[in-house]
């Protein structure tokens, strides 16, 4: 065996290794097993695979090289004409290690001056020098020994010449004075927050900024050429004159390798966020404008829990409501299957599934409990009402960084598939910006028909459609949908969440503090009353704490009831309004106060309870006609009063009751006896 067929890391005995941070002699070899021998005397057994894989390894005064792998791949870089040229010396130096060219046939003898068992090393270099300069290829002896210990350590990849693979760090940057470069990234990355601009403002910010660090004309500045060179190198990934939204999303990532949100069982994380809804809606004053959704999306099923649709303006109260929304299904919500029935008279019976079926795919429908809920730093998340809504249900509440969209992506990408599979093929869809808009856009459905619209389509869509980020480990070729990935989770836990009812569902709502006087309960000029009242009538409530009020819940979104605490029998008084036959149509917390601001507007009482419900029930009707019938634009609809009718309202005794003040905005939920065929045509 030759010099440069025999292995070129050889553990023998004898050998010194480092190991374990101390010096060892290698003293006996069986088998796998080395025996050591450290400094002082003491002797070990160590399996020799171990030995090799241990931190900090390494052979000692070994003769013999330990060459690593030659990087195959950057093969592949190299030039075609210096890959020849170093396979050409590659030939040569194999002649020089054996005595014989690679392409020698068997049986083939070394020439004499290459011949090993006559020359040396040495001497086999310098006659090889000797012969490639006769050939035209001059090259040094001295050379050669640095080509022969390059390539004994790298292989083919030592003789490839560098400059020809040479990468640059910053192509494009040249000989640009690094100054001038250092300014150009500092505008660069200050574009970040700014509106989009051309390459020729950031040259001129740049050229002020170096004039004011190191004065007028001290540093050179590149040609325009140059300069665009430059900015287009150092703007790569930034996209610094493109769009200010990309712009601002790609500087939003976090600088950590991008983890994704994974849970395990469902309810695991809850993502909750708020965004404009790209389809415009008739508003309860008979003009169009776009309204917000929030939404509850579970990471493990990709179920949407719980949404919400109102006018712009999310609030608190809408917020710890979606959470009630989330946790009680609703069948069991107290008047939903009523509720539900009055709403399917709002739209043509053709746009929706029959109530039946509603009710069917409503009770099918997955109830997420939530362990932890994830949500951004809106004034609307972070609110003491919301915080207290998750602290008093046990759940962690976990705000998303700052700026930082990627900690709640799934609810992020949710949206924008809401966009593409629901509100495109919606009548008023707008698009995301005016670029996409169309021409003489109309809205067409009230906020009650849409969130109609969008709930069936939650419940009959979505969660049965097959979504390709959900995947079982048993059938990784099929997508699952949301309701699949439930019921596969459900059987993998081994339980089902204990989902609240009716009362919790009470529980939840909004409360206020109020006395009930002989004609009942008022609240922000609303007046409820029932006959279950009767023997509380003046009574104090008990609750001293509170000056014996008695405890009000109710729901924003549908003003029909409010809900008293029985403090001497226990559970809930239901107590309807008594003007709930006036208005034709659902109406909700922000109708109402629309209403009232219309009154103020015109001078008129808005405390009168009679005259503003005219106003609802006219608002409402011009609403339900929709665009192309409304009464007047947005200035004339913020400002017309019906006519008030001629009716004696009721006397109320003088009460200590603070008269209510401004209160929460909410969305329009249906309720009441309402019939579009007749009612609507008003």
């Amino acid at each position: 065996m030759t010099e440069h067929e025999r292995p070129k890391g050889v553990l023998r005995v004898g050998d010194r290794v480092r190991f374990e941070d101390r010096v060892h002699t290698v003293v006996g070899l069986s088998g796998t097993t080395v025996r050591l021998l450290d400094e002082h005397n003491s002797a070990s057994m160590v399996m020799f695979a171990h030995l090799m894989a241990s931190e900090g390894f390494e052979l000692l005064d070994s003769t013999a090289p330990t060459p690593g792998l030659p990087p195959f791949g950057l093969l592949d870089t190299v030039p075609e004409v210096a890959l020849r040229k170093a396979r050409f010396y590659e030939k040569h130096l194999i002649e020089v290690e054996t005595g014989l060219p690679p392409e020698a046939p068997k049986g083939a003898v070394p020439r004499p001056e290459y011949d090993p068992q006559w020359r040396t090393v040495n001497e086999r270099v310098v006659a090889k020098a000797a012969e490639l300069t006769a050939a035209g290829n001059e090259v040094s002896d001295r050379t050669l020994f640095r080509l022969r210990s390059k390539w004994r350590d790298e292989g083919l990849w030592g003789l490839v010449d560098r400059r020809a693979t040479r990468l640059s760090m910053a192509p494009g940057i040249g000989r640009v004075d690094e100054r001038l470069v250092e300014a150009v990234l500092e505008v660069l990355t200050a574009q970040e927050d700014s509106s989009s601009g051309t390459r020729t403002r950031v040259i001129r910010l740049a050229e002020k900024l170096v004039a004011e660090r190191h004065g007028e004309g001290t540093v050179p500045l590149p040609s325009r050429a140059t300069y665009f060179r430059l900015l287009k190198s150092l703007s790569e990934g930034r996209h610094s004159f493109g769009a200010a939204t990309t712009r601002r999303s790609l500087a939003g990532r976090p600088e950590a390798p991008f983890t994704p949100t994974l849970a395990a069982r469902p309810g695991e994380v809850v993502q909750i966020d708020t965004t404009p809804l790209d389809v415009l809606a008739v508003l309860d004053d008979g003009v169009t404008g776009r309204v917000e959704l929030t939404i509850a999306v579970d990471v493990a099923s990709r179920t949407i829990c719980a949404a919400i649709l109102r006018p712009a303006g999310t609030k608190a109260v809408d917020a710890a409501l979606l959470l009630a929304r989330m946790l009680v299904p609703e069948p069991m919500r107290p008047g939903w299957s009523d509720a539900l029935r009055m709403s399917a008279s709002l739209i043509p019976h053709a746009r929706l599934m029959s109530v039946d079926a509603r009710l069917e795919h409503a009770a099918a429908r997955p109830v997420i409990v939530p362990d932890t809920i994830i949500v951004d730093r809106g004034k609307v998340f972070v609110s003491d009402t919301f915080v207290a809504a998750c602290r008093s249900l046990g759940m962690s509440f976990q705000p998303a960084r700052p700026a930082t969209p990627t900690d709640k992506g799934i609810v992020e990408r949710t949206f924008e598939s809401i966009n593409t599979l629901f509100c495109q093929h919606v009548a008023g869809y707008v698009g995301s910006d005016t670029t996409r808009r169309g021409r003489d856009v109309q809205a067409v459905w009230t906020i009650a028909e849409l969130a109609d619209l969008f709930h069936e389509w939650v419940i009959a869509r979505w969660q049965t459609r097959p979504h390709d980020a959900l995947r079982s480990p048993f059938l990784p070729g099929k997508a699952l949908s949301p309701n699949e990935v439930y019921a596969m989770l459900v059987s993998r836990t081994g339980y089902l969440p204990v989902c609240l009812d009716g009362d919790d569902y009470i529980e939840l709502l909004p409360v206020e503090w109020r006395k009930i006087n002989d004609y009942g309960i008022t609240l922000d000029y609303r007046t409820y009353d029932c006959r279950e009242l009767g023997s509380y009538r003046r009574q104090p409530s008990g609750v001293d704490t509170k000056g014996n009020l008695w405890e009000v819940h109710y729901d924003p979104y549908d003003l029909s009831h409010v809900w008293v605490r029985d403090t001497r029998a226990g559970g809930w008084i239901t107590v309807p309004w008594t003007r709930l036959g006036t208005v034709s149509a659902p109406f909700a917390d922000f109708t109402w106060r629309h209403a009232r601001a219309v009154l103020a507007a015109k001078g008129a009482d808005d405390s009168d309870e009679d005259a503003i419900a005219v106003v609802i029930d006219d608002l409402l009707t011009r609403a339900g006609s929709g665009p192309d019938r409304r009464i007047a634009a947005r200035t004339k609809a913020a400002t017309a009063v019906p006519a008030l009718p001629q009716a004696r309202r009721e006397p109320q005794p003088e009460t200590d009751e603070e008269p209510d003040g401004e209160g929460e905005i909410a969305q329009v939920i249906p309720f009441g006896v309402f019939d579009a065929f007749t009612d609507g045509s008003r």
